[in-house]
């Protein structure tokens, strides 16, 4: 089955995003660890690389307009919103945790990270389910 217009953009777009993510990344931390800027310009410098990260929120955006297929689209914006809850419920228990001072600070950063592992695991369990639905008859 050929691959979708929209998907290999969207492949494209993400690669660029996460490329941009890593040169980011490893760029400002270098700066910080051997000539840390100071003033806006380390600000400035220290969210360079969640701007990649919003970018990828874009990205997925973009491929949800451009989709054309409605069931899949659905599906997506199912997996999304499973992802999104996962996320809140795991920072919010956090921040209560952090609050009544049984764990340390958490970083905020972590919540991106918690929501793209979620997305992972909400689309392998969809096709699982599939998986055992077809297995069925």
């Amino acid at each position: 089955m050929p691959v979708p217009s929209e998907i290999k953009r969207y492949t494209a777009r993400l690669t660029v995003v996460m490329m941009l993510y890593g040169v980011a990344l490893v760029g400002v931390n270098l700066w910080f660890r051997y000539s840390p800027p100071t003033g806006a310009l380390a600000w400035f410098a220290a969210i360079l690389p969640a701007v990649p990260i919003a970018l990828v929120f874009v990205v997925i955006g973009r491929l949800l307009v451009e989709m054309r297929d409605e069931y899949l689209r659905a599906q997506m914006v199912r997996d999304q919103l499973i992802a999104t809850g996962v996320t809140l419920s795991i920072m919010t228990a956090m921040g209560f945790l952090e609050g009544f001072g049984l764990i340390g600070h958490v970083q905020g950063y972590f919540a991106a990270t918690i929501w793209f592992g979620a997305i992972g695991l909400a689309v392998c369990i969809r096709g699982i389910a599939a998986f055992r639905e077809r297995a069925r008859g």
